[in-house]
């Protein structure tokens, strides 16, 4: 499971410095509050899914269109980062935008490495199966993103970005949800069930054409 999801919540808080380094700071994920697609962050969500180098702040989600740099901390109640706009005319753009509020929004690219595999998510009963769905406990952390205003996740969109094959790129897709998944793993046991169910008739009636050939010997 390598899909990068997208999360954004109502309330989240960072600031802008008013000075001339380009600095900011805040909240870029609060754990405990259940965001547009349904989905809880639980708090230690990113312990061990977090680099200590720098991670890139992007503008829409884009790997072609950084606009600064930061570092995050894990916190007992939510994701803090700080970091600083780049000294480019995205980084001044996206800066003079956050402090406007046409885009001073922020939202999470992560890739879940609590789920388990498909074939085992759709042997859960439905109860177990929403509490695992619904509640993210571990993720790796990929990158930060600014956003314009209102532009947060809809629920029920589907994931539009994927990491690569090589890593460092994205490539646009329609890429399934977690309910095609679930979707296209039934799908697949039940062909599986009717080739097994085609396989025994054929046998059976192979036994019996022997049988009936025995006799008439």
């Amino acid at each position: 499971m390598t899909e990068i999801e997208f999360r954004s919540l109502d309330e989240i808080e960072w600031r802008v410095d008013e000075g001339d380094d380009g600095t900011f700071s805040g909240y870029a994920c609060r754990y405990g509050k259940k965001d547009s697609y349904g989905t809880t962050f639980h708090p230690g969500v990113f312990r061990r899914g977090l680099d200590k180098q720098s991670y890139a702040l992007l503008f829409m989600h884009s790997p072609y269109q950084p606009v600064g740099t930061f570092r995050a901390e894990e916190r007992a109640d939510h994701l803090w980062i700080e970091g600083r706009y780049d000294d480019t005319a995205a980084g001044r753009d996206a800066r003079v935008m956050a402090r406007s509020g046409s885009a001073r929004e922020l939202s999470v690219g992560f890739v879940r490495t609590d789920l388990p595999e498909w074939s085992k998510l759709a042997e859960m009963g439905d109860d177990e199966r929403k509490d695992v769905v619904e509640n993210i406990r571990s993720a790796r952390l990929v990158e930060v993103s600014q956003i314009t205003a209102r532009m947060a996740a809809v629920p029920g969109s589907k994931l539009k970005t994927v990491r690569s094959v090589l890593g460092d790129l994205y490539a646009e897709v329609d890429a399934p949800t977690i309910a095609d998944r679930l979707r296209e793993e039934r799908e697949r046991r039940t062909a599986g069930t009717e080739r097994d169910q085609e396989m025994r008739e054929r046998r059976r009636r192979a036994a019996l054409l022997r049988i009936t050939a025995a006799g008439g010997a």
